[in-house]
């Protein structure tokens, strides 16, 4: 599957009407930081902070900077921290299909290839596949047509009661395992997107699992697999997940590899016969 630009951002960089001092103080309060613990680390004082928080100073460009980085404040968020504080944003957000990443592009999609025989695909900030290799997209066979329109989500096509779910034999484990994985996102994001993507997976009805055809896989000591049935058989996967390191640009930041390793012989077999 060729990377696709799904043009779909993880929140708004537009300028907060409260001024960067307030925005700055939730994400200081966020990462439960205080005032003097965070001048230490940005080499500034809990004064100057003060002041900065309740808009008796202005800070510097530079310093705002400073802050959100020792803050973790995500790269699309600190475009609006500039912005609140009367200052151009500093990382571009250039479209995926643009030329400027051929680069990156044609080297996630010889990564995922690399990978075959087993599943790989990239996500962006809202779990819509942007990349998947061969040994993902042989189990869609049998998907409603409604859930692969793109962009086709990944959340939503695990988790829907008529796409991946009543053939994943340990659902209610997974299912936890991913919406806790979503909720620690919103809560380092602030994604309203990804928020309203929470609500709607979180409220779809767990269907009852097929009778199962043989015993399920063992479940390896080292990570919770994914237990999915595929023409008869129970293949059992650890998912691995990548991101950039340092990123200048938002698209580029919130874009992740995940990579499902096999987690026992069996399935490393199987999927070496179908694919190779």
């Amino acid at each position: 599957m060729t990377i696709v630009a799904t043009g779909k951002a993880a929140s708004s960089a537009a300028p907060s009407d409260r001024g960067v001092g307030p925005l700055l103080r939730a994400w200081r309060e966020r990462r439960r930081v205080s005032q003097l613990e965070l001048a230490l680390r940005a080499d500034s004082s809990a004064r100057h902070i003060s002041f900065i928080e309740t808009g008796r100073s202005r800070p510097s460009e530079e310093m705002v900077l400073r802050l959100a980085e020792h803050l973790e404040v995500p790269v699309r968020e600190r475009n609006a921290l500039l912005l609140a504080a009367g200052y151009a944003p500093h990382y571009p957000e250039t479209p995926l299909d643009s030329p400027a990443l051929d680069a990156l592009r044609q080297g996630l999609e010889r990564l995922i290839r690399c990978h075959e025989p087993y599943p790989a695909f990239v996500v962006d900030a809202v779990y819509d596949v942007v990349a998947a290799n061969r040994g993902m997209t042989m189990f869609l066979a049998g998907i409603p047509e409604f859930l692969l329109q793109p962009p086709l989500n990944a959340m939503r096509l695990t988790l829907h009661p008529e796409g991946l779910a009543p053939r994943i034999r340990n659902l209610p484990e997974w299912r936890g395992h991913l919406l806790a994985q979503m909720e620690r996102e919103i809560a380092l994001h602030r994604s309203e997107p990804l928020r309203r993507l929470y609500e709607e997976v979180a409220a779809y009805p767990v269907p009852d699992p097929e009778p199962r055809r043989e015993p399920t896989a063992p479940v390896p000591h080292f990570a919770l697999p994914m237990q999915i049935e595929h023409d008869g058989r129970t293949l059992s996967f650890v998912s691995t997940i990548s991101t950039f390191n340092t990123p200048m640009d938002v698209t580029v930041a919130e874009l992740a590899m995940e990579t499902l390793l096999p987690a026992d012989p069996t399935t490393a077999k199987y999927l070496q016969s179908r694919l190779t």
